[in-house]
């Protein structure tokens, strides 16, 4: 058996997971770093190494963005549907056509291509990409406010159906000059849709229910997850529909029915994301010829620049505006538009078809990705904390177990590292309170076990042992959490000196704090003020400038403002 086929991806692969840590450090996306060592790797680069095989690139990115997929739909809380789901479905379908059309009209005249030819580039990359958004949210260590961050998750997660149809279409048009091929659209872009949702819904449905009752060895649920997520994707293709949507809405599904074992689930799932991400792009990376891409560089270059400060941009307004978004929330999100895989992978359709500009249309999108990740990943973050867009997180445990027995119901055990200056000064233990039904039950130091019992104190590095129900475990770390916040995160900086409660009326603050002139009426709740302003739908961090005063939501129960905090300097 010749195994210098193994050899080499094995190696590549080590090489990609021991550079990634270059990404924090120098400020780039770790998926371009990945690409980077699959080009370095090709055959132009110093690995020499020829790879052609587009059918197999084809089969193994499909596979890699599938799993993708479901992570991240396993990672996105129902709750913010309340927020985000509207306006992500509009920018998914309205906002992809927008995006689309200019981006190829631009290729049309910049490259002197049939009109066709150039809206099929446009629709390639069309479409935000679910791992290059899911990776560099998670991985930048942002916490975006909940309207933003549930936008741009749902979006990039359910824009793909929109993009492949719109692809599809575009090549079967080239092919077909007929007019059967006009009246077919219609009908694949139902059939994409409609069987997405519906078997992705019904799988979602089923698997939970069998997960409920199967009792297998705990290792075995992630991959009967994932199998039964790869057996939908491939289901759902055969029958027409749209595997990407039908995966991501399954995956969705489990995670709105908290099953207990979906913490374990996750852990393992993580490391299958950066597995298929990381082949993905390794992969993309040995297939494309960058000698080649010099030859369309200088026309790809300014289709990028037009997708990503107009397309995008002019897209995003029309498909925001009727949801209340804030100037700096409409300039975010547009500018987190980004490029990654699903556009190369859509790319290698027309190589697929053996239309008679696919080379070209590959090279383009390449060139397009790689602007998108080096010039609006690598500034995400600054850009995020410059719009004030990010909120102070909550920590979350080191570890998390699911209690896996029918007696211990939604319980698990969370550890928690004690770090930062909080913990400088040792703390009696059973002085230290955690909301019911949660319990210390002991804490860790050197390598030993010490009980919760009077006398002992708990101090910086030793670790403590919780029981909590599951939805428990934010507050928890607000208690326990490590690291000190950034200055600008502090409570005392973001939220203000005070504290109000949701229900208190303007009345109340010009009588408490002598400031007249606003412009609510006196009866109206803060809360009411908020729901007012954002259209219904206020979230943690959103701002109402009163002048001399700046009041900041603290929390929020559905669409309810319970806390508010209130700013009277405006430097704090």
């Amino acid at each position: 058996m010749d195994t210098t086929f193994l050899l080499i991806g094995a190696i590549l692969i080590m090489a990609g997971i021991l550079v990634s840590p270059l990404s924090t450090r120098i400020g780039m996306p770790v998926l371009l770093l990945f690409l980077g060592v699959g080009m370095l790797a090709g055959e132009d680069g110093p690995g020499r190494i020829g790879f052609d095989d587009v059918s197999t690139a084809f089969v193994v990115a499909n596979l890699a963005l599938a799993i993708i997929l479901l992570d991240g739909g396993m990672r996105t809380r129902v709750e913010s549907f309340r927020v985000g789901l509207r306006p992500a479905l509009l920018l998914a379908t309205l906002g992809v056509v927008i995006t689309a059309l200019i981006c190829g009209l631009a290729a049309m005249w910049l490259l002197d291509l049939p009109l066709l030819v150039g809206l099929l580039i446009g629709a390639i990359i069309s479409s935000t990409d679910a791992s290059a958004v899911f990776s560099l949210l998670q991985g930048s260590g942002l916490n975006l406010n909940e309207r933003v961050e549930a936008t741009l998750e749902i979006e990039s997660g359910s824009n793909d159906p929109m993009a492949v149809f719109l692809t599809l279409m575009i090549i079967q048009l080239l092919q077909d000059a007929g007019n059967n091929s006009l009246w077919s659209a219609p009908l694949m872009l139902v059939q994409q849709l409609g069987l997405g949702t519906l078997t992705g819904l019904a799988s979602g449905f089923l698997l939970t229910k069998l997960l409920a009752k199967v009792v297998l060895v705990p290792a075995m649920y992630p991959l009967l997850v994932v199998s039964s997520g790869i057996v939908l994707f491939s289901g759902t293709n055969l029958l027409g529909g749209s595997g990407f949507l039908a995966i991501y809405l399954m995956g969705i599904v489990l995670a709105a029915n908290k099953n207990p074992r979906m913490p374990a689930i996750l852990q393992i799932h993580d490391g299958l994301s950066w597995l298929a991400q990381l082949v993905l792009f390794l992969l993309l990376g040995l297939l494309v010829d960058p000698s080649q891409l010099l030859v369309s560089l200088p026309a790809a270059l300014l289709i990028a620049l037009v997708l990503i400060f107009v397309a995008r941009p002019l897209a995003t307004l029309v498909s925001l505006s009727p949801f209340g978004f804030s100037r700096r929330e409409h300039l975010f999100i547009s500018w987190v538009g980004l490029r990654g895989a699903v556009p190369i992978v859509l790319a290698l359709f027309p190589l697929m078809a053996g239309l008679p500009d696919a080379g070209t249309i590959f090279q383009i999108t390449f060139v397009v990705v790689l602007v998108s990740l080096l010039l609006q990943g690598s500034t995400l973050a600054a850009l995020a904390r410059k719009l004030k867009l990010e909120i102070p997180g909550r920590p979350e445990p080191k570890l998390r177990i699911a209690l896996d027995a029918p007696e211990a119901g939604s319980h698990e055990l969370l550890l928690f590292p004690l770090k930062g200056e909080r913990w400088k000064n040792a703390v009696e233990i059973i002085d230290l309170h955690l909301p019911a039904p949660s319990r210390i039950v002991m804490f860790f130091r050197n390598g030993q076990m010490f009980e919760r019992r009077r006398g002992l104190y708990v101090q910086e590095h030793d670790v403590i042992a919780v029981f909590a129900h599951r939805d428990q475990a934010g507050d928890i770390g607000q208690i326990l959490g490590w690291e000190e916040p950034p200055a600008r995160l502090t409570d005392h900086r973001f939220f203000g000196e005070f504290t109000v409660n949701g229900q208190a009326t303007i009345g109340d603050i010009q009588a408490n704090y002598g400031i007249h002139g606003l412009r609510f009426e006196p009866a109206l709740t803060l809360s009411q003020c908020f729901v007012q302003v954002f259209h219904g739908h206020p979230v943690i961090g959103d701002r109402l400038d009163l002048g001399s005063m700046l009041l900041v939501v603290r929390d929020v129960q559905g669409d309810r403002v319970t806390q508010v905090g209130l700013k009277l300097s405006r430097e704090l």
